[in-house]
């Protein structure tokens, strides 16, 4: 065994500047354990910055014998994606930036401090926070440095101060390019014309430059070029493009799709290729046609991409046991590496879904037609054949090339109510042959499922149900039946067959990988449980049936949503690699994407691997396939640049549908705590806004990070994550999704109340946690890290 590998005691590193090398050690002294890896790859996480070989040896006391494995830890740290290596061979935390880099200011908010972004980030990039902490007074006349303004292009050097967020330190100012800026335009009293951004973070107005597109009017939503070098006065922008008018029933995704970049037309090539598109025949195909196979969707889908159907095993050898077959549409048929709908496809990596449109992987001739599995109608798919035991443990598969005919186009709610009793003209003859035996394999996967130990974390969404003029009717949470699940548990079945034989046929396979959760985050919340009386298993690997056991315990207590928010953020992203990491909140060694090629390029990649591997035409993935983990990060990045899209989208049609509702009040709970106040969901609508920290009852408040709480120095008043709450609506902004509530109820006294006045235990700082700068001196302690 490795001693990257092997059980060691725990040993945390020591922190602080390099220091001068140690002596060797003397005979008889006590040897240093190695550190594991996972201390290794969170000493790189917590770190604000980048660090070399020599800091990590020196922070675990390692010397000349331990240098080679230590090395080769980090090889394998670095060829598994969790770490980056950058400038000088300095290591971060997978897609961290360096430690010196050019980032491009954006603006001012409303509490004047500027923000950046970085000017290599890729269109499909999720976008850090960046705040620009500037020289002031002599300092800055003393380095020469002129008061930044939007579009300025600066270097850096960056303190990693969370995740994805950074402080940044000017180094020096370079030569400025355009920032763009998406915004409505909107007229000033001195009927000047302006325009407000669309960003949260950007409180400033830009004046509208002379030089941009001509006739521009108010209540336009404009793309505009920031004109850079103007950090006095009213920053300039030029328009250089007209998305719409407010109101308007697509405006609101527009802002969404223009402020990620998200490509909203196919190239002529495309288009053409897609329209001359047309029937695939049998061949060489297994006729798949005399099978009932059905697809069970969403009442608004659109692209029908999988279809299902089972029946009991008839193998004496297999009491009990499933044969299930699993068709996918067959896109690789229709589009063929490196060709116009390949190329459009990679650029997009996935289809962008929002409550009134949506913006595809692939132009409609194609997602909602060759390639949709409509009923009655033949269509070319890749399929698998599982068969399952009684407890849903799959005993092998068999993967073909077919074409099939859907029996029948199911929603979730119709083949529920079927299995419910309530059957209708099509359910009824479909009931006992093909729905019943659904649920009965469904039953077995889901005994499989239960005995893997998953993580099964309760997340409502929300469906913003619209109308024909583009108005929000209604804010609800999607149901989740078992028809929903029926579907999640075959396709996780197809896709885990997929990885399995891509696997054992050696080919190259683009996993869905979902990697253990960061130390430092699984040690903060067992920390926390601890003063709740709820515990997660330390001193030995954790499982995601920890986890689930945790949350079934905190289902019973009032802390349930909160314990639900912060097992959550404890989790890794999962992410597509060629590295099998395997899925850690399916507890699946082995993971792939298969089922979904219509909207994500992963999974057409992983059906051109498996046509390749299975010989079943010349269209597959070449075994040598070059660039194949850079191809991962990027269809991570369009998954995540989706992902932010989509939740602002929401946020906007909330926050139009509770415009009307100004000065109601609303329960809910708070979701989260931050130095500036208090996020807060409503419990009817699931709309998440914030009480700022000024707005709370007279007290100097204190954020303590540990507990997820604002405390009171004064008073001991306690706001935590995950308090009930009544809140005022106060303001709901639609350009930006912003929600600002009061606090009309709720909170609670600190465990240790103040006597006589006195400031309580939690504002004081317990042992060895020092209390940082009341809330309200915010900008004061700003202006001095600025100094």
């Amino acid at each position: 065994m490795s001693k990257s590998s092997s059980s060691r005691p725990d040993r945390k590193p020591r922190r602080g500047k390099p220091e001068q090398a140690e002596p060797e050690k003397k005979p008889g002294k006590k040897a240093v354990p190695f550190p594991t890896k996972e201390q290794v790859l969170a000493f790189i996480r917590e770190s604000p910055t980048p660090v070399g070989k020599r800091e990590i040896a020196r922070a675990f006391q390692l010397r000349g014998s331990d240098r080679i494995p230590l090395k080769a830890l980090l090889k394998e740290l670095e060829r598994e994606g969790n770490v980056d290596r950058g400038r000088n061979r300095r290591m971060g935390a997978a897609g961290q930036l360096p430690e010196v880099t050019v980032v491009q200011i954006i603006g001012p908010d409303a509490d004047g401090d500027l923000w950046a972004r970085p000017v290599d980030l890729r269109p499909d990039d999720a976008e850090p926070k960046i705040l620009v902490i500037e020289q002031k007074g002599e300092r800055q006349k003393e380095h020469g440095h002129k008061p930044l303004g939007p579009g300025d292009r600066v270097l850096v050097r960056l303190n990693r101060t969370d995740a994805d967020e950074y402080e940044a330190r000017p180094i020096r100012k370079l030569e400025s390019r355009a920032a763009r800026v998406v915004g409505v335009v909107t007229r000033a009293s001195d009927g000047t014309l302006r325009i407000t951004p669309a960003d949260k973070r950007l409180r400033t107005e830009f004046a509208i430059d002379a030089r941009g597109l001509h006739g521009v009017k108010s209540g336009e939503i404009v793309v505009a070029e920031v004109e850079p070098g103007r950090p006095m006065g009213t920053s300039r922008a030029r328009v250089v493009e007209r998305l719409g008018r407010t109101g308007e029933a697509r405006s609101v995704s527009l802002i969404s799709i223009a402020a990620h970049g998200i490509p909203n037309e196919f190239p002529p090539a495309a288009l053409t290729q897609a329209q001359e598109a047309g029937p695939a025949t049998l061949g060489n195909r297994t006729d798949l046609r005399n099978i009932p196979l059905v697809t069970i969707d969403g009442e608004d889908a659109r692209d029908f991409d999988d279809a299902v159907h089972a029946t009991p095993d008839t193998d004496p050898k297999n009491p009990g046991g499933w044969k299930l077959l699993v068709a996918i549409a067959d896109v690789a048929h229709y589009v063929r590496e490196a060709d116009a709908l390949d190329k459009s496809a990679r650029e997009r990596g996935n289809s962008v879904y929002f409550p009134d449109r949506v913006v595809p992987m692939l132009p409609e001739e194609l997602s909602n037609g060759w390639c949709s599995l409509r009923p009655d109608e033949d269509r070319p798919v890749m399929a698998v054949e599982i068969v399952i035991d009684a407890e849903g443990h799959r005993k092998r598969h068999t993967f073909l090339r077919g074409l099939m005919r859907s029996a029948a186009r199911l929603t979730y709610e119709r083949a529920q109510a079927a299995m419910d009793g309530k059957t209708d003209a099509v359910t009824a003859l479909l009931l006992e042959p093909v729905i019943q035996p659904l649920y009965g394999a469904f039953r077995a996967l889901l005994k499989a499922r239960m005995a893997r130990g998953t993580l099964e974390l309760d997340l409502p969404e929300r469906k913003v149900l619209i109308d024909n003029h583009g108005e929000v009717q209604k804010i609800e949470a999607r149901e989740r039946l078992d028809s929903h699940r029926l579907i999640e548990e075959f396709m996780i079945a197809a896709n885990v067959a997929a990885a399995e034989a891509l696997e054992k046929r050696r080919w190259p396979c683009m996993y869905r990988v979902h990697d253990q959760p960061d130390p430092s985050r699984v040690e903060a919340l067992c920390e926390f449980l601890e003063g709740l009386e709820l515990r997660l298993p330390r001193g030995q690997v954790i499982r995601p049936k920890h986890f689930t056991q945790l949350l079934e315990k905190a289902k019973r207590t009032p802390y349930a949503d909160m314990i639900n928010s912060l097992v959550l953020r404890s989790q890794s992203q999962a992410v597509y690699s060629p590295e099998n990491l395997g899925h850690f909140g399916l507890a699946l060694q082995r993971y792939a994407h298969f089922t979904s090629p219509i909207r994500r390029y992963s999974d057409l990649l992983v059906h051109r691997a498996l046509i390749a591997a299975y010989a079943f035409g010349d269209d597959g993935l070449d075994r040598e396939v070059k660039g194949f983990k850079e191809l991962g990060d990027h269809i991570s990045a369009t998954e995540r640049r989706a992902a932010a899209a989509e939740r602002e989208a929401v946020d906007r049609y909330t926050a139009a549908f509770l415009s009307k509702r100004i000065g109601e009040i609303f329960s809910g709970r708070i979701s989260g705590v931050i130095r500036a106040g208090l996020f807060v969901a409503l419990d009817e609508t699931g709309a998440d806004g914030i009480i700022p920290v000024s707005s709370l009852p007279n007290d100097f408040y204190e954020h303590d990070e540990a507990r997820h709480a604002l405390v009171g120095r004064r008073w001991g008043q306690v706001y935590r994550l995950g308090d009930r709450v009544q809140v005022r609506l106060v303001a709901a902004q639609q350009l930006t999704g912003g929600i600002t509530f009061e606090l009309i109820e709720g909170g609670g006294q600190d465990q240790v109340p103040p006597q006589h006045g006195k400031p309580s235990k939690a504002a004081r700082g317990r042992p060895g946690r020092p209390a940082g700068p009341p809330i309200h001196s915010r900008k004061a302690a700003r202006r001095r890290r600025r100094s």
